[in-house]
Formats: structure tokens, C-alpha cells, sequence
């Protein structure tokens, strides 16, 4: 199902921003095909939205006939789960670097996607609104069975608490109701929260993977993109938070809500600007 556009189909009237936020969002409502957005062609750096990327490649090159090995696994889930940096790093690494975004460019058709500068810094992969929906709908309707239901599974599966200790629960997971799909992303905000702030899971077997070789050498050479970079036609300065997923059990709304705040603008109230925010255009995108 491609998107729905053009004046019969889209709303085009944009919900009133924060002073200080710069955001793209679109709403896709699947079974009408009704849009709502605004700004959904302009490119903001992907922070986590990669991993969408990144998962669906290493399907897709696997084949459906593929049993994924538990030490792969401990990379994908926790990656798609709780967003996970040094397992996107190492699938990174191992599935070819920018290739992998190359390769989802031209497979799902997308227009404003293209591969980071530096081909170390997954997170300044450039996206927008309609090509992360567009990458959504291609999991839900086109890609194979298999493949729709270990990534959906696993965003529905979302955990409260990022790998690095940030609290991912902004956006969608706290301005929805209902069954959600969720991916995140935030890229700005230093390595770690700020004391007091730290939201915290572990599980023993994905620590035990990513302690091995594999990944401690993924990760001396690719990351998120936190740092400096060459010249890219992006904004890299700002902080971004990123939402998206799906809302219903049956997947019925797409929604997408990118954002970059000033650099001086906590985690705390960025999260919550994103999450007012979300609920404004949820609203707005279901009339």
C-alpha cells in the first residue's frame, strides 16, 4: 500500500510547535488511506531510526528460510527492543556499513534517505517522515510474513528503558493508548542521563554477546554518530528525538514525529515537548 496524497486524501494543517522545535510528522491511516502531515520531505539525522534499516537488511539478505543463531538474537532484539547501540554497530560492520542503506534505498523505493558522510556514524543517516512510514508500510504489506512479525513482534515489545540508560517511554509509548509498535530515536544528549535520571534493564544473555570480540571491534570503529563529522547536508548540531510505529493491534495507524530542540533543552523537557506534541498530531492525523 503506498501513501495516500494529494488534496482528497491528506490533511495539510499543521499542529502549532513548541518555541524552539524544529518537526516533521505524518499520520498514514491504512485502511483509508487518509494521510496527515506536515514537512514529511525534509531530512533530519536518523539517530535509532536506522535500525530499522539495519534489521530488515540482515532479513532480507538471510532469506525466510533462515534460523536466526541465538547470538544474533542478542543483537537484533535488544536492538529493536531497547535500541541497543553497540548491537547496531556491529550488525553495521558485519552487513557492509552504508551498503545496508544503499540497499534499503533502493529496495523500499525511498526518496530522502541516503547513507551518513562518514560511513562509521550510522546515526547521521539521513531519513524523513514519509520514508520512515514508507519503511513501515513495505515491513507490514510487502516484505515476507516472517520478516513483518520478528520486527513488529519486537517493537511491540519496546522497552521502557534505552541500553544506554535514557528512558525511551517519550512520544507514542506515553501519548497513545492502546496496542503500539514502537521504534525511537535520539541523538544529542550526551553518552549517558544525567545522575538521578538513569533508567536501567539488563538481561544476562545479551550482556554476554556483547562483551564478545565481535562487538567490542564493531564499536571502536561505528556508533550512533554522537561527535564530530564531516560536512553533511544535515542538521547535526541540534538535539533530535525521534518517535514512530504503529497504533492498533492490527497495525491500523502509522505515525512518524520527528523533532530537533536546541542544544541547551534537557532530555526530560524535550520528551515531554515530543510527547504533547504526538498527541496533538495522533489527534489531528485520526479526525
Amino acid at each position: 500500500m503506498a501513501i495516500a496524497a494529494g488534496p482528497a486524501s491528506a490533511a495539510t494543517s499543521s499542529v502549532d510547535l513548541p518555541e524552539g522545535m524544529t518537526a516533521s510528522y505524518l499520520v498514514v491511516d491504512q485502511e483509508t488511506g487518509r494521510t496527515f502531515g506536515d514537512g514529511e520531505h525534509q531530512q533530519y539525522r536518523s539517530a535509532s531510526l536506522v535500525k530499522l534499516f539495519i534489521a530488515l537488511d540482515y532479513l532480507e539478505s538471510h532469506g525466510p528460510d533462515h534460523e536466526i543463531p541465538a547470538d544474533d538474537l542478542a543483537l537484533l532484539e535488544p536492538m529493536l527492543r531497547s535500541s541497543n547501540d553497540d548491537a547496531a554497530s556491529t550488525l553495521w560492520v558485519r552487513d557492509g556499513w552504508d551498503e545496508i542503506v544503499k540497499r534499503m534505498v533502493t529496495k523500499l523505493g525511498l526518496t530522502d534517505t541516503a547513507p551518513p558522510a562518514a560511513r562509521g556514524k550510522w546515526g547521521y543517516t539521513a531519513i524523513s517522515a514519509a520514508d520512515i512510514a514508507k519503511t513501515y508500510q513495505y515491513i507490514l504489506h510487502e516484505a515476507n510474513p516472517k520478516y513483518r512479525d520478528f520486527i513488529m513482534g519486537n517493537l511491540a515489545q519496546s522497552a521502557k528503558c534505552g541500553s544506554d540508560g535514557f528512558d525511551q517511554s517519550f512520544g507514542l509509548p506515553s501519548a497513545v493508548p492502546g496496542p503500539k509498535a514502537v521504534k525511537q530515536g535520539w541523538s544529542g544528549y550526551g553518552a549517558a542521563p544525567a545522575p538521578g535520571e538513569e533508567c536501567s534493564e539488563t538481561d544476562a544473555d545479551v550482556l554476554r554477546v556483547l562483551r564478545s570480540p565481535e562487538v567490542k571491534a564493531a564499536t571502536a570503529v561505528a556508533s550512533s554518530g554522537e561527535g564530530p563529522t564531516g560536512a553533511q547536508d544535515i542538521d547535526l548540531t541540534s538535539r533530535a528525538m525521534h518517535t514512530s510505529g504503529t497504533v492498533g493491534a492490527d497495525h491500523g495507524k502509522i505515525v512518524v514525529v520527528l523533532t530537533l530542540e536546541p542544544a541547551t533543552l534537557s532530555w526530560q523537557d524535550s520528551a515531554g515537548r515530543i510527547t504533547e506534541l504526538t498527541r496533538a498530531v495522533y489527534r489531528r492525523g485520526a479526525l
